[in-house]
């Protein structure tokens, strides 16, 4: 075991908790594991967007034939959903599709917690453009890239098993809700939050998401990769581009 990396991290010789930081793709998280632990044959069990931050079950050598089975079990989240505004990907990092005006009338806290608790149960939505769903043999996302419309958007059952309003502010003329909820394998939290926006009647896309736990697993348990923070010459160099670079 690498000295950088306790056996608290590990729920199996050969399973390990990962903390993802925002910013990095759920592939990141493995390259850097290869280096980190010398060992080529890393898997993990449920991906997490670039936006997402919190835990992965990584499987090391032999724990990679056992990621079937923790990838089937179900997640908790707490997610942040920008009320006003959607998005091509269902989060941040897509271009804008629908953005409207949020009236501070209609965000009164209690109406949105009784409209949080009415998700609880299980929903047939359709899977997000930006996903690695397939269709005849094409995942969604390279349809995405290219500007095509695949044949046809597949429908999926998303189950919330639980789900707690924790708070909600103002945030420009948006609004955001952050909600905690425990949802069945294969959920799509951008799906589920665009869901909530079109029951209270406005456009909504995903601000932020935590996977807190995996079934009793928790992220607190986790190893948390160290990521290089930017320098100043860095910064310096990415400004001289913006400025001086090729239009």
């Amino acid at each position: 075991m690498n000295s950088k990396i306790s056996s608290k991290h590990y729920i199996e010789p050969d399973v390990l908790l990962v903390h993802k930081p925002v910013g990095i793709t759920s592939f990141d998280v493995v390259r850097k594991l290869r280096n980190i632990l010398s060992i080529k044959k890393i898997g993990h069990a449920g991906t997490l967007d670039p936006l997402a931050h919190g835990l992965m079950i990584v499987g090391i050598g032999s724990g990679t034939k056992k990621m079937t089975q923790y990838l089937k079990l179900p997640k908790t989240y707490i997610a942040e959903i920008l009320v006003g505004k959607s998005t091509t990907t269902g989060d941040l990092e897509g271009d804008v599709v629908d953005e409207k005006y949020v009236e501070k009338s209609d965000m009164k806290s209690s109406e949105l917690e009784a409209k949080v608790l009415e998700m609880k149960g299980s929903h047939v939505l359709q899977v997000p453009l930006y996903s690695a769903i397939k269709v005849q043999g094409k995942a969604l996302y390279a349809y995405a890239r290219e500007g095509k419309k695949p044949p046809y958007i597949p429908e999926k059952e998303m189950n919330i098993h639980s789900v707690q309003y924790l708070d909600d502010y103002r945030s420009g003329t948006h609004h955001v809700v952050r909600v905690r909820l425990e949802v069945s394998s294969g959920s799509y939290i951008r799906t589920l939050g665009e869901e909530f926006g079109k029951r209270i009647g406005y456009p909504a896309t995903l601000k932020s998401l935590y996977r807190v736990a995996i079934d009793t697993y928790l992220d607190k348990n986790a190893y948390h990769l160290i990521t290089k923070k930017k320098t100043n010459a860095s910064i310096v160099h990415a400004i001289i581009e913006l400025l001086f670079g090729k239009k």
